[in-house]
């Protein structure tokens, strides 16, 4: 199976490809080189914002990028040691 792209603008040409949205835990727990269980952590915390889709969580794009900014800001600032 190959990835699909996610663009992070909402612009797409009409007729053109769709490109996924959201993302699944699996999913983010690739793109940060995390386990399941901390993302799945994370996302129950808060630290992670995420939407509940039928049975399952979804994450936008931003979403990950928020997460990942505030980390840095944390560590940055001297909160993470």
């Amino acid at each position: 199976m190959s990835p699909v792209p996610s663009p992070r603008s909402t612009d797409q040409p009409a007729g053109g490809p769709l490109y996924r949205r959201w993302h699944t835990v699996d999913e983010v727990a690739v793109m940060l080189g995390y386990g399941r269980s901390k993302t799945k952590r994370l996302i129950a915390s808060g630290a992670i914002r995420s939407v509940k889709d039928g049975g399952h969580r979804r994450v936008l794009p931003e979403w990950v990028d928020e997460y990942i900014r505030d980390t840095v800001e944390r560590h940055d600032t001297g909160a993470l040691r």
